[in-house]
């Protein structure tokens, strides 16, 4: 069984015709998946940060048709300049989840790497998990669809614009 508590994943990625330097330098734009997802809509930085950085904060806003609009505090918990962005939701000591940009070289080329995991703190699934526990898997199921939806539709939009630009 799929459960909350275990941490359960979601991963894409593709291979991007352009060095990574320049897709790097996309996915640290905190915005730019606001473009091709249809679920994250904006982000902006905490304290006067436009860059991130071990340590940063930014809000999230975010829409979904079953829960409406809700805005998530984010804290950037890797960060390798060149290779790894991520940030943890709603606080690093008990995430509601962990987001992963992994850039690695392949060639003259690129490989993004896109994951997500679950929990283990307090999510908006948390709810529903506990008025329905018998179908926590079936609705832990439907997120990470759900996630990985949008990562497919993020990464998709990633590689064209940074084969588009590369190729100029």
């Amino acid at each position: 069984m799929v459960r909350y508590a275990d941490g359960p994943t979601a991963e894409v990625s593709t291979d991007i015709a352009a060095p990574p330097a320049e897709v790097f330098a996309l996915v640290t734009d905190i915005n730019l998946p606001a473009r091709f997802s249809e679920e994250f809509q904006r982000a902006e930085w905490n304290d006067g940060a436009t860059e991130p950085c071990f340590g940063a904060t930014f809000q999230g806003t975010n829409k979904h048709p079953a829960i409406g609009e809700w805005t998530v505090t984010c804290t950037v918990s890797a960060f390798e300049p060149g290779s790894v962005f991520e940030w943890t939701v709603a606080g690093p000591d008990a995430p509601a989840a962990r987001w992963r940009f992994t850039v690695l070289p392949n060639g003259q080329a690129s490989t993004l790497r896109f994951d997500a995991r679950m929990g283990p703190g307090k999510s908006g699934l948390t709810p529903a998990i506990e008025r329905m526990p018998d179908r926590e898997e079936e609705i832990v199921d439907g997120r990470l669809a759900e996630w990985r939806s949008n990562m497919e539709l993020t990464v998709a939009g990633i590689k064209a614009l940074a084969e588009r630009q590369s190729a100029e």
